[in-house]
């Protein structure tokens, strides 16, 4: 019995040990970004400020960047591309599983084989085509970009969630005289919102902090997404950032992702166990 309660105490102490190591990386963003950017030194990093000046150096931020507008466009590709995929990616699974669509499997290994290849073999076709076409710099362009890459995803979590939906359903509400669309949006739909729902808090999180694309496909700051507009002022902190407002800025545009997990980490963690992942 004694050995049985060692033990747990041991396991708990070495979990909060490896918990302490793992945020430590954020307790330094966060000691540095309340800092005052004029009292910075790099000695010092290890130690709290007794000073708050976040605000300061968030308003710091928005004289340096266009940060406002990086924002918006970024909030419009990681609500719109993300919304689009999880719906074309049930639509995918639904043909694929409940309506037996023929050469399924070959059409999902169509949908889901682009995802196979890195993402940074992808850049300079993607640079050269759409260099060609005014899709390039705009922001449409890079709402089609993040759906077309978030979709893969998509198709093959609902693939599997409707895997283990009765087939049985749908020719019931067939035999009653419902339609193949109607089937899908009054049925399958409603119950695929638990899995729907992670994978565009999964897709939003991936669209949020995508700078490959941005740095890539984004010269003007209509377009750029909010990441790229960031990595150019952190890598100026050598040049004249300090380093509290280069933190303060990455405070900022973190604080969507964050908050929207915290918000709704148990639908997340149940969509992706329903899912089957």
């Amino acid at each position: 019995m004694r050995a049985t309660a060692t033990s747990a105490i041991l396991r708990r102490a070495v979990l909060a040990g490896l918990g302490l190591i793992w945020l430590f990386p954020t307790y330094l963003i966060l000691a540095n970004a309340f800092r005052p950017a004029d009292e910075y030194q790099p000695s010092d990093a290890i130690k709290p400020s007794g000073s708050f000046a976040l605000f300061d150096n968030i308003a710091e931020v928005w004289e340096r960047t266009d940060i406002a507008q990086s924002l918006f466009s970024t909030m419009l590709y990681a609500l719109v591309s993300p919304g689009l995929a999880v719906l074309l990616g049930a639509l995918a699974g639904y043909a694929i599983v409940v309506l037996r669509l023929k050469y399924g499997f070959a059409w999902f290994m169509l949908i889901y084989g682009g995802s196979i290849f890195p993402f940074q073999m992808l850049l300079v076709p993607l640079f050269v085509g759409y260099s060609k076409t005014p899709l390039y710099d705009t922001r449409l362009g890079m709402v089609l970009i993040h759906l077309a890459i978030n979709i893969p995803f998509a198709a093959l979590v609902m693939r599997n969630f409707y895997g283990g939906v009765a087939v049985s359903i749908f020719e019931a509400a067939r035999m009653d005289g419902a339609s193949t669309m109607r089937v899908f949006l009054r049925i399958f739909l409603p119950v695929s919102w638990p899995a729907l729902a992670a994978v565009f808090i999964f897709e939003f999180t991936f669209t949020w902090n995508d700078l490959l694309f941005g740095l890539t496909l984004t010269q003007s700051e209509t377009a750029r997404p909010v990441m790229t507009e960031i990595a150019a002022l952190t890598s100026d902190v050598y040049a004249g950032t300090p380093v509290p407002i280069a933190l303060a800025a990455g405070l900022v545009v973190s604080l969507p992702t964050v908050v929207l997990f915290l918000a709704t980490q148990r639908l997340f963690a149940r969509g992706l166990s329903i899912a089957q992942l």
